[in-house]
């Protein structure tokens, strides 16, 4: 795994498609692939990570070992609960109830529990701190069932992490997981003034329609949510592009559909495919029915790790899983880590 970021990456997240899926197993492969090349990574967290028992299902879960080198940014009160000596190379001004965040280099092995920062552009900047220190590359951790942190902004390279949890049907997992590789896939928009056009827009929060002469209307309201009707209302023969700051959701694209049929003219811009929150066969109607959304950053998806077992009990073949989940991803590389195949 870790050929697929060195020299390439700096920033790398890994996300989970639920509680459970795998990350920390990705993260402490990765970790361990790292001890054995002499490649310092860093280490940070949106949420906690690397408790033994999940706080959340109370089920055993991997500790995080770190080797001598290695740096991490944590909250203090998480020192108290890791066995690892760590040498603190700076506390910086961001707080969390768990207490200020620190940036640390590991001077002795050992396990770790990390809690980094709340926001996202407090984790970019201590990402960038760990690199200015000597990571060659940092893993950003991220918390249960977000995928934001995958978002382009934060991270160069993502890794998802998908499992049996999230049904006992194989082919629901399947889907599902296809679903969110689909949505953080999605296309970036082509015409490059368009694009800045609607950075700007997505920027000042507001929603605004573009038509072929490029021109601009802002839509007088502050939120998408429960405005689909509104929104098809502002949708013209000459209308092009429809800019949406926030979240997509299936009531807003049901209501614009419902409102107009010039919404088969348009393309949907929103900053990135975080930003869905649309279910998987919804999202397939959608699309039959000529909807077309495009990104501002695309996210740069590198791998899927499967997990064919669930806390709750069951569990799936796991080549059996491995094998189906590459049938139908089979653009990004999938594995198993527990099998060591890929």
């Amino acid at each position: 795994m870790l050929e697929l970021i060195k020299d390439k990456y700096k920033t790398i997240s890994i996300v989970g498609m639920a509680k459970n899926s795998g990350k920390t197993v990705a993260l402490n492969h990765l970790i361990s692939e790292a001890m054995e090349s002499k490649f310092p990574l860093g280490i940070t967290s949106i949420g906690r990570d690397g408790e033994t028992i999940d706080i959340v299902t109370e089920t055993e879960k991997p500790s995080i070992f770190v080797e001598e080198g290695t740096f991490l940014a944590t909250s203090t009160k998480m020192l108290d609960f890791s066995d690892a000596n760590i040498e603190i190379l700076k506390v910086t001004e961001y707080r969390t109830p768990l207490g200020e965040i620190i940036i640390g280099r590991v001077k002795d092995g050992g396990y770790v529990q990390i809690a980094g920062p709340q926001l996202l552009s407090e984790v970019k900047e201590v990402a960038d701190t760990m690199l200015s220190l000597g990571a060659k590359a940092v893993i950003i951790d991220g918390a249960l069932d977000r995928l934001s942190q995958a978002a382009p902004t934060i991270s160069e390279a993502t890794i998802l992490s998908t499992g049996a949890v999230l049904s006992r049907d194989m082919n629901k997992v399947i889907e599902e997981t296809l679903h969110t590789v689909n949505t953080l896939s999605l296309p970036p928009i082509e015409d490059e003034g368009i694009r800045e056009m609607a950075r700007q827009i997505i920027e000042n929060n507001e929603i605004a329609v573009i038509d072929e002469e490029n021109k601009v209307e802002i839509i007088p309201i502050k939120t998408a949510l429960n405005a689909g009707c509104i929104i098809g209302d502002h949708i013209r023969d000459n209308s092009k592009y429809l800019i949406l700051p926030g979240s997509l959701v299936k009531g807003t694209l049901e209501d614009l559909i419902h409102s107009t049929r010039k919404y088969k003219n348009i393309e949907i811009i929103i900053k990135d495919g975080t930003k869905i929150f649309v279910e998987s066969k919804d999202w397939l109607r959608f699309m039959r029915q000529g909807v077309k959304v495009k990104v501002l950053d695309k996210i740069n998806l590198i791998a899927i790790t499967v997990n064919p077992y669930s806390p709750k009990g069951y569990y799936f073949q796991p080549r059996e899983f491995l094998s189906k989940m590459k049938s139908y991803v089979s653009h990004i590389p999938v594995m198993d880590l527990m099998l060591g195949s890929e």
